[in-house]
């Protein structure tokens, strides 16, 4: 049970969307690193890949405003920076 009192102190909220969609579309998400939250809003949100497989989501945390994007490959779930 400390494991998950710990976990649950470690979430951040964070805000996701797709690069190509404005930041106002964006689906708060809470999670205990920016992976994190973008491996959740693929699960909740489903979003379509690119001709690839794969989706690129911006995230933002919501206490620091700090972004970080990344390339997602739904046939894998391998993560990656965004180029």
């Amino acid at each position: 049970m400390t494991d998950a009192i710990e976990t649950a102190q470690l979430q951040r909220r964070f805000t996701v969307h797709g690069t190509g969609e404005s930041p106002g579309r964006g689906w708060p998400v809470e999670g205990v690193s920016f992976e994190d939250a973008a491996l959740h809003y693929v699960e909740d949100v489903h979003p379509a890949p690119d001709p690839e497989g794969e989706v690129q989501l911006l995230v933002e945390d919501c206490e620091s405003g700090e972004r970080q994007c990344f390339r997602i490959d739904l046939l894998t779930g391998e993560t990656a920076p965004c180029d």
